[in-house]
């Protein structure tokens, strides 16, 4: 919940405060692009790039502000409470750690991970002269190398993209919709960041042919320091309310092939009693009924 030690005095304040209390489904995540004290021409550019994929859930703060966050935090969390951001990219530039973009997310506006990388090779939107995507377009993300399922440090980091760059959850999809494409690769210690804009080309039959086109930005990352929430502090992140996990159902059980098959308790039937369809069809003949009543009865003689 967000800190207030005295009540709201307006209702403007109520209703910013009611907007920042805990829900059964969250907001979108926004994110905020702070640029340090000693950042360069590229930094900058790299957060403006980052900022205009990710818009408009994000903010860009556009002074330079001096601090360091491996070593302290406190004013990343204080922005985090100011602009009510969960997810944060620090840019600075130095000698010891040229180019250098920090990428991390918070709980209850505490830092919970950071991930430091280095930008070795940067292509900015404004370098590739085609057609871009419109703003706010969700982006579909792409990861290929084994490292990201082995090494715990890249899986952190997988998660951590995902979680900055996939946008408002959707119920449904629309295939013009798809447009955007964010591609990464871990491979030889470094990762590859690509974007491309989808392009449905006619083919003939009802689905189309696609293709992809750069469209930028473009980043060639190493990975430099880490700062990892432990194992306990991840799992209670990761906690759902109650109400958002589904019933499990009694009795119900799913093959391999996903058939349901339902469970029924009743209790020992007598069926030679059992009532069925009245159909002359079925009506017992006379031979029958005397061979269940215990043999034949003499008939009656007709009286003249």
């Amino acid at each position: 919940k967000f800190p207030c030690y005295r009540k709201p005095k307006t209702k403007r304040a109520k209703r910013f405060l009611e907007k920042r209390e805990p829900k059964l489904k969250e907001n979108t995540k926004n994110a905020m692009l702070i640029k340090g004290g000693n950042a360069n021409s590229t930094v900058t550019e790299v957060l403006k790039d980052i900022y205009a994929v990710k818009k408009p859930f994000a903010i860009l703060y556009k002074k330079k502000n001096i601090t360091r966050p491996f070593e302290d935090q406190t004013s990343l969390e204080f922005f985090s409470k100011k602009s009510d951001c969960s997810l944060f990219l620090f840019g600075s530039h130095n000698k010891k750690r040229p180019n250098n973009l920090v990428l991390g997310r918070m709980f209850d506006y505490h830092v919970l991970d950071m991930i430091e990388l280095g930008v070795e090779k940067f292509v900015s939107l404004k370098d590739v002269k085609n057609s871009k995507c419109p703003e706010g377009t969700k982006p579909m993300l792409i990861f290929a190398g084994d490292v990201f399922d082995v090494n715990e440090e890249y899986r952190r980091l997988k998660s951590l993209l995902i979680d900055f760059f996939r946008g408002p959850s959707v119920p449904s999809i629309r295939l013009a919709g798809l447009e955007c494409v964010l591609h990464f690769t871990a491979v030889d210690g470094k990762i590859y960041m690509r974007s491309y804009k989808v392009l449905l080309k006619k083919s003939g039959c009802k689905i189309p042919r696609i293709e992809l086109e750069e469209m930028g930005p473009s980043l060639d990352l190493v990975m430099r320091r880490t700062h990892l929430a432990s194992d306990d502090l991840y799992k209670l992140s990761l906690k759902q309310p109650k109400a958002l996990k589904p019933k499990k159902k009694k009795n119900i059980s799913h093959d391999v092939f996903g058939t349901t098959y339902g469970r029924i308790h009743m209790q020992k039937q007598d069926l030679s009693k059992l009532q069925t369809r009245k159909m002359k069809g079925l009506k017992k003949r006379p031979a029958e009924k005397s061979a269940e009543g215990g043999g034949s009865r003499p008939k009656k003689s007709k009286s003249a």
